[in-house]
């Protein structure tokens, strides 16, 4: 820095001030990153263990006939068909509940609620709380009020028999949804809170109104953050258990669902059934394996087709701006 006197120009005594690091600062720095590699090399360790576990025991059941036939002598012949075109079936309903319902009630919560409403707060509290309740619980739920009471009055109401009010693809998908709704009011909510204020502003200020600008502006802008919601429920969705076994799995069904009032078979209760409930272990390890690999294969193949959908949304919106 100068400073100048008159006509002439001096340097001040004093410039910026730079604390260089002591060795304990370096040395616990270098510590935390390397603790931080350890644990991630671990998860990959133990991950690529799984995996490996998996594919070596459950490569060799993998066939045509294993993927497209169903489940005979006592489940330990066939193949396992049924059971991914119920689990498939489960994740798309359940999508086709949740997303709507989740967002709807996210951007009510972000746009439309008064913020510093007691209710609004207590909204959010409960939508936190909800995220923490176990799977079993929502179970129970689907049980008590799907399939006791709204499938129970909807027989009566129609003057049926039991249709509606047993265990069913309807009521199992709804309670999945119910159960990963958290995730998605969450994310959508912090996706909308990323879109800039001057977008909203911008549009407002055109005379559009507040839902034009939802609808036009904050919803493409917030899509791939709705996306993101969207995968971390399927991979859970597709791979829980506890729920559907109180709502809509079957242990042995050999045939497809041929409505959403009917009962289905699902991979991951597949392998549960296999491994507690076999009455041949060693002919059905096997089979548990493969199950399980192909579980994991459609969770990916899912979880792939939404984030390409997400990455060419992003690009759509760059390319845009």
């Amino acid at each position: 820095m100068t400073t100048r006197t008159g006509m002439t120009t001096r340097a001040l005594p004093y410039g910026p001030v730079t604390a260089s690091p002591t060795w304990i600062t370096r040395w616990t720095g270098l510590g935390f990153s390397a603790l931080a590699g350890i644990a991630a090399g671990l998860i990959v360790l133990f991950l690529a263990i799984i995996l490996g576990n998996i594919a070596v025991h459950g490569s060799g059941v993998l066939t045509w006939e294993f993927l497209t036939t169903a489940p005979r002598e006592g489940m330990t012949e066939g193949g396992i068909f049924p059971a991914i075109f119920g689990t498939v079936a489960l994740v798309i309903l359940m999508v086709v509940a949740l997303v709507p319902f989740g967002v709807g009630a996210a951007i009510y919560l972000h746009e439309y609620a008064p913020q510093r409403w007691w209710m609004t707060r207590l909204i959010r509290l409960s939508v936190t709380n909800l995220a923490g309740v176990p799977s079993i619980v929502f179970g129970l739920f689907g049980l008590g009020f799907f399939i006791q009471f709204v499938g129970r009055q909807i027989d009566r109401g129609l003057g049926l028999d039991v249709v509606w009010g047993r265990p069913s693809l309807l009521w199992a998908s709804l309670t999945l949804a119910l159960l990963n709704l958290p995730v998605v009011v969450v994310t959508t909510e912090e996706a909308l809170r990323a879109v800039s204020r001057q977008m909203r502003e911008a549009s407002l200020a055109l005379g559009a109104t507040r839902w034009q600008t939802v609808r036009h502006v904050l919803l493409p802008q917030a899509l791939p953050g709705i996306l993101t919601g969207t995968i971390l429920s399927v991979a859970r969705g597709a791979g829980e258990v506890a729920p559907i076994m109180f709502t809509g799995a079957a242990y042995f069904l050999p045939y497809l669902p041929k409505s959403p009032t009917d009962q289905f078979m699902e991979l991951g209760y597949h392998v549960y059934v296999l491994a507690t409930q076999s009455p041949d272990i060693d002919a059905t390890r096997p089979l548990l394996y493969g199950t399980v690999a192909v579980l994991l294969l459609i969770t990916f193949l899912l979880n792939l087709a939404a984030v390409l959908l997400r990455g060419r949304l992003r690009a759509r919106i760059s390319a845009r701006g």
